[in-house]
Parts: structure tokens; C-alpha cells; sequence
């Protein structure tokens, strides 16, 4: 045991005394929010440039409309302390030959687009303001939609300001008209149909120690997405840095044969559990900064109430599910670093674990939108699946039972001290070969005669 800890201390110090290290422990966070930072710093930076656009009014009604709205755009809403912050948007009618033109017609039309001469063609059915019956789901039969509906000619993508401001501004105008026809008072109508709010609350329950009533509070939104996302993340970054480096360890010592010289004074089971158990050190180095970071700005701010669920037992698992989870990655790493000759070759090898790693990520949301379905149970009991996604739940809601995180590290923990000793069995053989890399069949047969 002494010699496990003085080869797990080497290694930790050899990874935390580096500026490398450093400099990733601060530059890490700094990437993660530098997108929101340059977001809000790029936020007014917009296109102000005008936008013109051409309407080909079926309706005939239509067009006279838009134009008012959005000249009522361009003299108001686009302006910030007298300081332009969106483009105008400039409506004239297509200059066609014809009011019915042929697609051709309307190619060239679309010609202007490309030229730059127009930002976006609109197309208005004549037949937009009757109520007709449509199949859900039914497709166009060709580029071309239907008279009851408008068709923008655009290369701008979908969700561009222009688009959804034109979705609802005709699509209030043809409501106002249709409410003239059908005569009714559109006062009468918003006054019918006004919002009512519906406010997510945290359940009620009673102190055990007070007796007062609790809970009650509003859920925040973005708080029951954010908080599972961040934990997932969290701890796929303390595994990557806390893991990986292992084969990278390994094969250095490996190549250059330094290995050969540490087996004279420690066994290759030694050797390979102080690699672990120091690299569980630096991963919770990395962690102690990063969750303890989080949780104080969460509790500055004031949004640890937002946090589902306890935040104790939280970071309690997460402690938990975070050491098991670079013991097992990390036994995977080592075994593979052994028993390859190169680093190319360690590459293509390590491909099946970063796959199974990165499942959860695939997944997460699908997993924090329904945590007790049997997809999410299921995937919290594989054992290589377990640690991500049990964070996930747990930081999810509704909560899970206390019994489903403990079968979960029960799990893992089996599964750890399994894949340790398959891979110290490989450890003990690939650590001195040279030359020609194993293959899977070779360490399959290390794993299981020694």
C-alpha cells in the first residue's frame, strides 16, 4: 500500500506543479463562458443595413398593411437612445408583368435576390383570410404553396428577425379582418382571450424540526436546464483531464523505458494503481476549484434556491460518482496505453470509450425532460453509462430515490474494481512489450490468463 500512495503522489505532483496545469484550471472556465461573455459583448453589434422587400399581394388587401407596420418599425422600434440598433425594412411592390406570374416569372424575380438588389420576394395567397380545413402535417406538393398561404423567397435562414417579424404582423392583420368579417369587436376579442400566467412552484411540505410549511417558491426555467446540463459537463471535463492523461503516462514511460526501470522497485499492479489513485487526486483538485467556484457564485447570486433538489447530497454524489467514474475511464486508459506501441495506434483503440463516455451527452435532454422514464432508469443501472446520467437525474426533477443513486455507485464501484483487475492483468503483460502493438484478441486473452 506505501508504494501505491509514493507512485500515486509522484503523479499527482507531476500533474499539478506544471503551468500547464495552471493555465488549464483557469483558462478551461474561461472558454466555457466565453461564448455567453462575447455574446453579450457582440449583442449590438447588428446589421443596419436596409433590407428591401417585394410583395406580390393576391389579397390585395395585404400589402397596404405591412407597409404601414413597418414604416411604423422604421420611425420607432428600431431606435435606442436615437441610436439606430436594426435595419429598416423597406416594402414595394414586385415589379411583375403580370399579377398571376408564371414560375419563371417569379425566378426572375428571385434573380434580384441573388443580385442583392432584394432581401426577400412575398408572395400572398389571394385566398389568405378564409378558414379552410388543412390536413396537419401534409407537405407542399411543390415549391409552391397553396392560395390560403404566404411564401417568402429568401436566403436568409429561418429564424432571421425579418421572418418572425413578418409571421406576426400578418398574421394580426388577416385576424383583424377576419374578426370585420365575421363582426366582431377585436377589443372584445383580446379582452376574451387575455394570458393567464401559470406559475411553476416547488411543492409544500413540513419542517420536521420547525413544523413551518415550506416550498412554495416559483421554479425557475432555466435553472432546471441549466443546473443538469452544467453538472453533466462538469464532469465529463474532470474526467477528460483526470483520465486521459493516463495512456499519454503510460506510453511516454513505455517507449522511452522508463517502465522497465520502476517494475525493479514496484509490481505492474503497484505501478498501475498509484497511476489511479493519483490521477483521482488531480481529478478532485480540478473539482474542489470548479464545483466550489459554481456552488459560491450560485449562493452570491442568490439562485442556490433555484438549484433542484439538495445541494449537499448533490455535490455528495457528484464527489462520489466523479472519483468511480476516473477509476473505471481510467483503468480502460491504462490498459490500452500498455498494450500499445504508439500513440496513432492508442487512438484508434480508445475510440470505443470515448463513444460509450460521450452517450450521455448525446442524450441529456431527452434524459432531464423525462428522468424516471425507462430509457433514463436503464441507462442509470449500466454501469458505464452510470455516472453521467445519475448525475443528471439527481440534478434533474422530479427527484429520484435515494436506493437508485446507491445501486447506481454500488454498481460502478463492482465494475471499477472489475476493470482494474482485467486491466492490471494487461497492464502487467503490454508494459514490456515492444515493437508491434497487441490486438484486441492478445488483450482479451491477457484479461483472462494473466
Amino acid at each position: 500500500m506505501r508504494k501505491i500512495l509514493v507512485v500515486a503522489m509522484r503523479e499527482y505532483q507531476a500533474a499539478v506543479r506544471t503551468k500547464a496545469f495552471v493555465v488549464m484550471l483557469v483558462a478551461m472556465p474561461v472558454l466555457m463562458s466565453g461564448g455567453v461573455v462575447m455574446m453579450k459583448l457582440l449583442e449590438d453589434q447588428v446589421d443596419t443595413k436596409d433590407k428591401v422587400v417585394a410583395v406580390l399581394d393576391h389579397s390585395g388587401v395585404l400589402f397596404d398593411k405591412l407597409k404601414a407596420a413597418a414604416d411604423l418599425r422604421n420611425g420607432e422600434d428600431i431606435f435606442t437612445e436615437g441610436e439606430q440598433v436594426g435595419p429598416r425594412y423597406l416594402f414595394e411592390r414586385a415589379a411583375l408583368a403580370t399579377d398571376d406570374p408564371s414560375q419563371e416569372q417569379l425566378a426572375a424575380e428571385c434573380d434580384k435576390i441573388s443580385s442583392g438588389d432584394l432581401f426577400a420576394l412575398v408572395v400572398i395567397g389571394a385566398d389568405v383570410e378564409k378558414v379552410t380545413e388543412k390536413k396537419v402535417g401534409e407537405p407542399a406538393s411543390s415549391v409552391f404553396r397553396t392560395a390560403d398561404s404566404i411564401s417568402v423567397y429568401s436566403d436568409a435562414n429561418t429564424f432571421d428577425p425579418f421572418i418572425r417579424w413578418l409571421k406576426g404582423r400578418v398574421n394580426s392583420a388577416i385576424h383583424e379582418r377576419r374578426f370585420v368579417a365575421a363582426n366582431l369587436a377585436k377589443s372584445e376579442i383580446d379582452r376574451a382571450t387575455a394570458y393567464v400566467p401559470v406559475d411553476p412552484l416547488k411543492p409544500l411540505s413540513v419542517d420536521a424540526d420547525t413544523g413551518e410549511v415550506v416550498g412554495g417558491t416559483r421554479k425557475s426555467e432555466g435553472a432546471d436546464i441549466i443546473v443538469p446540463m452544467v453538472t453533466m459537463f462538469l464532469m465529463f471535463m474532470v474526467i477528460t483531464i483526470g483520465a486521459a492523461p493516463l495512456i499519454n503516462s503510460v506510453l511516454e514511460e513505455k517507449m522511452q523505458r522508463i517502465a522497465e526501470v520502476l517494475l525493479g522497485s514496484v509490481s505492474p499492479f503497484q505501478l498501475m494503481a498509484g497511476k489511479l489513485v493519483g490521477m483521482v487526486g488531480v481529478s478532485l483538485t480540478i473539482l474542489t476549484v470548479y464545483l466550489g467556484g459554481a456552488v459560491f457564485g450560485a449562493r452570491s447570486a442568490g439562485m442556490a434556491e433555484h438549484i433542484p433538489g439538495n445541494l449537499a447530497l448533490l455535490v455528495f454524489w457528484f464527489v462520489v460518482f466523479q472519483a468511480l467514474a476516473v477509476l473505471m475511464y481510467g483503468s480502460m486508459f491504462t490498459a490500452i496505453g500498455a498494450a500499445c506501441s504508439d500513440m496513432k495506434e492508442a487512438q484508434s483503440m480508445l475510440m470505443p470509450v470515448w463513444i460509450i463516455i460521450c452517450i450521455p451527452m448525446m442524450i441529456w435532454f431527452v434524459i432531464i425532460r423525462d428522468p424516471n422514464s425507462t430509457l433514463s432508469l436503464t441507462l442509470s443501472f449500466v454501469p458505464v453509462t452510470t455516472p453521467m446520467v445519475m448525475m443528471l437525474r439527481t440534478a434533474a426533477l422530479p427527484s429520484i430515490p435515494l436506493w437508485q443513486p446507491i445501486v447506481g455507485s454500488v454498481l460502478v464501484l463492482l465494475t471499477t474494481v472489475f476493470c482494474i483487475f482485467v486491466a492490471g492483468r494487461i497492464f502487467r503483460v503490454g508494459l514490456l512489450m515492444q515493437g508491434k502493438g497487441a490486438k484486441l484478441s492478445d488483450m482479451a486473452r491477457w484479461a483472462l490468463r494473466g
